[in-house]
């Protein structure tokens, strides 16, 4: 399974629900924390998988899986070192490479401390030059 550290979220193609990045909720931060993610496929069949987000923010994360996710479907996503869930919902998928797909999800209700970090505040800027 590949993970690359600085991943952009690919233009949706497979979902209208993807807003774009100027709408953006919260500051999004690329970090890599282990997860479970488990649901049940389209067929029925509940799946468990590991996995690593790619970012995350106060709303969800960008990860991959090689599961067939769809958009709308609904996931239980636990923090590998916390042991921490989260009920999320599907938002976004693309394929990445063979059977990795990229896919956005987002939790019920926003939680900032589910990933252990403190993100910037709304107004946060990058410094320029």
């Amino acid at each position: 399974m590949r993970h690359d550290s600085e991943v952009e979220r690919p233009p949706a193609e497979h979902t209208d629900a993807a807003p774009p990045r100027e709408r953006r909720r919260s500051e999004r931060v690329f970090l890599q924390v282990g997860v479970f993610v488990q649901g049940v496929t389209p067929e029925g069949r509940a799946f468990r998988e590991k996995t690593r987000t790619l970012a995350v923010n106060v709303h969800g994360a960008l990860i991959h899986l090689a599961e067939d996710v769809r958009p709308n479907d609904e996931v239980i996503l636990t923090h590998a070192i916390t042991g921490q869930q989260q009920t999320c919902r599907v938002v976004y998928t693309q394929p990445v490479s063979g059977n990795i797909r990229a896919v956005g999800i987002e939790f019920q209700k926003p939680a900032p401390k589910f990933w252990q970090i403190a993100f910037p505040p709304a107004d946060w800027k990058p410094f320029t030059e």
